[in-house]
């Protein structure tokens, strides 16, 4: 991880945040091109980059690096694709306000999934927050009539709960890699959108597109994020990650013209409060266990 050594944790966290941001504006953007050829797109542009990143920074090692990440690599980078094609299906058909938070309740599958197979405790205040999150969710859907959107909106509750997974995984086996993971993770999200696409030929703006999503929107988002986390309490991480959600729909209003309902706004809000009491809650746990 030597090329962003000198930049402290927070600012790569906050950089990929941002750059994760860019993604719901970019979907929409794109034109005559069906989901799935999206996907493949995106996909391949964002394998390369790590290809290229894996290179640079574990050279002769670096397949030492995936050799080492096993199974539990393996099955993570499957259900981390399996997040992506999510993530661009719920982008395509619903709105991206809803996506992005619907995205944050992460945090949330986490402790309820942590206390089914891990067997950690719920707090009061954990069953609170999933409670609120739940409330404002349900008060986001109530706007959402037509059957597209409703679907999109349902789908992308596949991400946070892959996301959640997926920490789960590396909780449970540390040892893993999530570099290499997500070089699997792109390979798969490669052959979901050209398994389902009925040809990968798009237009030459849209293949840009999917080389500034793909390259640069999630391939160095995950990588910033990546590495910054590794120096940068949770909790922390997880209120830099909330840039995402305030500044993804903020986008697709100014570029796209997307209308934010008034319900949506209060129902995003009341998600988001449920996660940041959570993670200060996670904070000031940390702080007392030092």
């Amino acid at each position: 991880m030597n090329l962003f050594k000198n930049i402290p944790g927070p600012f790569l966290v906050f950089f990929g945040a941002v750059s994760l941001s860019f993604g719901g504006l970019l979907v929409k953007s794109f034109e005559g091109s069906t989901l799935w050829q999206i996907l493949f797109w995106r996909s391949f542009f964002f394998t390369l980059v790590i290809i290229i990143f894996l290179f640079i920074n574990y050279k002769k090692t670096v397949f030492d690096a995936l050799y080492k990440s096993g199974l539990p690599g393996l099955v993570g980078g499957i259900i981390l694709a399996v997040g992506f094609a999510s993530y661009v299906f719920a982008m395509y058909e619903t709105t991206v306000a809803n996506a992005n938070f619907i995205i944050q309740t992460q945090t949330l599958f986490l402790a309820i999934f942590g206390y089914f197979f891990l067997k950690e405790k719920i707090s009061t205040l954990t069953l609170f927050c999933i409670c609120l999150a739940i409330s404002g969710i349900l008060l986001m859907l109530g706007t959402s009539i037509s059957p597209g959107q409703m679907t999109g909106n349902l789908v992308a509750f596949i991400m946070p709960i892959s996301f959640a997974i997926l920490i789960l995984i590396v909780r449970k086996f540390p040892e893993v890699d999530m570099i290499p993971l997500q070089l699997v993770a792109g390979i798969f999200a490669m052959i979901i959108g050209l398994v389902l696409s009925p040809t990968i030929i798009v237009s030459s703006k849209d293949i840009f597109l999917g080389f500034l999503a793909g390259f640069f929107q999630v391939g160095f988002g995950f990588i910033f994020i990546t590495i910054g986390a590794r120096s940068t309490p949770a909790a922390f991480v997880g209120i830099i990650m909330l840039t995402e959600a305030v500044l993804g729909p903020f986008w697709a209003w100014m570029f796209v013209n997307e209308n934010l309902p008034f319900t949506v706004l209060i129902g995003g809000s009341i998600v988001i409060t449920a996660v940041v009491i959570q993670f200060f809650d996670k904070f000031i746990k940390e702080k007392q266990s030092l």
